[in-house]
């Protein structure tokens, strides 16, 4: 497989968490069609874990804190050589165009992707999607997503609170757990007319369990296209 004049240096913004950060890489590594070690991708990780919260940037209104670390994260990526940037977090494409416009190098939007293979690939006029309450409360998906004609659904009041339980004890916290409730939300989302349901968490995509068919796991399709944005090869399944 001679793909190394195609071959352009990945950088990834991580630690948000670092969890879905190493989760991604993993992905990374076993998806793209690599016979030798020197196959795999070259690929740069700032995996930056104090950075602040996302959501409580967004929903707090204080974004200068997380924005003044994130793009001098996103610069310190070029200066190393990074050719494209991915972001593991889908939470933090809230502030896609501030980090976007802080360096000159393509960073890869997970949301519009995720989004456009929903659309485009499974067909799906109405999406369901379990994220955070910074991502569901401002809109990050649903702008996009109405730009592609799709709608979106999300989980109730008591269904968001489960979704962030997930999210903050399981994953984050560490705790065993959460298949059954996170199957419960798809449920849910499927009685509201759902015809896909987006994972639109990182730290969601770090349950070790199989999805059901109508699932789509915003960052299994960040990996897939970092892999061809990379000059790799995909050889995984979504």
């Amino acid at each position: 497989m001679d793909q190394k004049s195609n071959r352009k240096k990945l950088g990834v913004l991580g630690g948000m968490g670092s969890l879905a950060t190493a989760h991604f890489f993993r992905r990374i590594v076993e998806c793209t069609e690599a016979a030798t070690d020197q196959e795999h991708l070259d690929i740069i990780i700032l995996n930056h874990a104090r950075i602040p919260d996302r959501t409580e940037a967004i929903l707090s209104k204080k974004h200068e804190p997380y924005l003044s670390l994130i793009t001098k994260d996103a610069k310190e990526l070029e200066k190393l050589g990074a050719e494209n940037i991915a972001i593991p977090c889908n939470t933090s494409h809230y502030f896609y165009d501030e980090i976007q416009g802080s360096v000159k190098i393509p960073v890869l939007h997970m949301v519009r992707e995720s989004l456009a293979y929903a659309a485009q690939i499974r067909k799906a006029k109405i999406v369901g999607l379990l994220a955070t309450d910074g991502t569901v409360q401002s809109g990050i998906y649903h702008r996009p997503a109405k730009e592609l004609g799709l709608s979106v659904v999300t989980p109730g009041p008591e269904g968001q609170k489960k979704v962030m339980r997930i999210i903050y004890d399981y994953v984050k916290g560490g705790k065993q757990g959460g298949r059954e409730e996170l199957l419960e939300l798809i449920s849910e989302l499927k009685n509201k007319g759902a015809e896909v349901v987006l994972l639109g968490c990182t730290e969601l995509s770090c349950l070790n369990f199989d999805l059901p068919e109508d699932c789509v796991d915003a960052l299994e399709v960040l990996v897939k296209r970092s892999i061809e944005v990379s000059g790799g090869k995909y050889q995984g399944t979504l």
